[in-house]
């Protein structure tokens, strides 16, 4: 093997595979990558068993051949290098040239790196780049971290007839939703279920900068992603996501609408005295105004005062401020919509002003 790159080109691609590249595998291989070098194109190829990434390279071939690269040493390499790279393999070690620098690195059997899953038999649907990436940046920040109960550690990603798109994510204490009509997806038949790694989502979304339009492959194990002769694969989480619909409450009856701004710099001034844990505060709402406090009493305490528009009775209602903030923070307008019945139910937020697409968030409260 033996060809020539330029070095901002493949320090681009190395860098979008760092994360999916395993640091602590009991599999050496996986701590690698697999640069494939034929006649007519050059790959690289990374995984962790449960995402896969095939990247088209630019390069000039002069020797076929593939080569197993230790991932994250390679990429510092070509970090610190300010000119163009000469890549050869010579038995077992990578040589790499440029200018008047020369590094050599030891690699493995190219044989050794696992085989790309083939998907098989799939339904196929074509999905605009901002469209995607706004499904899943208004839903995976409400998914789960570690959650013992594995699906909720991804977004559920649910087709309905004859052309609604959903996306959810949920940790337990939280939920959020985002609906929208495609048109594109009507010929598809019957309800389709698939739920995704939060991992493999948020590497997703760095293939999806330079490009206008997905392509995605629904297989029976996985999924696979098409980004500009990109491909990208990720296998399902298995199991059955909670019934979300039955969790969002339809008839709250204390509505207020606030400005959205000004709610989420009010939280994050009165969560500085909040207990860390929680961050918890307690919210009064009132006709036309809403009080927000915190305290700890070995701290301090805080309070605000906001001009909201409020319908109903007199209500007070403890939160976790991160999760009000974080939910507040995706609304697309100015203002936003919540709804309230009961200091131990939950709490309902929505777009204050109509959009092209719902994206609805239930929080749990706290109790104070």
């Amino acid at each position: 093997m033996h060809l020539k790159l330029k070095k901002q080109k493949i320090q681009e691609s190395l860098s979008k595979i760092q994360n999916i590249v395993e640091k602590k595998s009991i599999m050496p291989v996986l701590n690698h990558f697999l640069m494939d070098v034929t006649e007519n194109a050059v790959f690289i190829l990374a995984t962790d068993l449960e995402t896969a990434v095939k990247q088209p390279l630019e390069a000039e071939v002069l020797e076929i051949g593939k080569a197993c690269i230790p991932a994250r040493k390679f990429y510092e390499i070509v970090k610190e290098l300010d000119e163009d790279i000469e890549i050869m393999l010579l038995e077992q070690w990578i040589k790499i040239q440029s200018g008047r620098s020369n590094f050599r690195l030891a690699s493995l059997d190219p044989s050794e790196f696992p085989v790309w899953p083939q998907i098989g038999d799939a339904t196929q649907i074509n999905l605009s780049r901002d469209f995607l990436l706004t499904a899943i940046e208004k839903t995976i920040y409400a998914s789960g971290e570690a959650d013992a109960r594995y699906v909720l550690n991804g977004l559920l990603f649910q087709i309905k007839e004859p052309a609604e798109f959903n996306v959810v994510g949920t940790d337990g204490h939280r939920l959020a939703h985002f609906k929208a009509t495609v048109e594109d997806i009507s010929s598809i038949e019957g309800e389709k279920k698939v739920i995704l790694s939060k991992k493999s989502l948020n590497e997703l979304r760095k293939f999806l900068s330079d490009t206008e339009t997905v392509s995605i492959h629904i297989g029976k194990t996985h999924v696979m992603c098409e980004i500009d002769g990109i491909n990208f694969l990720t296998r399902m989480i298995e199991g059955n996501y909670p019934d979300y619909e039955t969790v969002i409450p339809r008839h709250n009856d204390k509505i207020a609408i606030v400005d959205k701004n000004s709610l989420i710099a009010s939280l994050k001034r009165v969560s500085v005295l909040s207990r860390e844990r929680q961050n918890a505060v307690k919210t009064e709402w009132d006709k036309d105004l809403l009080i927000i406090s915190s305290s700890d009493p070995e701290i301090g305490e805080a309070r605000d005062e906001l001009t909201v528009d409020y319908q109903g009775e007199p209500f007070i209602i403890g939160f976790n401020a991160r999760y009000l903030i974080e939910a507040l923070e995706r609304i697309t307008s100015d203002k936003a919509k919540i709804t309230m019945s009961e200091p131990d139910k939950a709490v309902y937020i929505t777009d204050g002003e109509a959009a092209s697409f719902v994206y609805e968030c239930v929080v749990m409260p706290l109790r104070l």
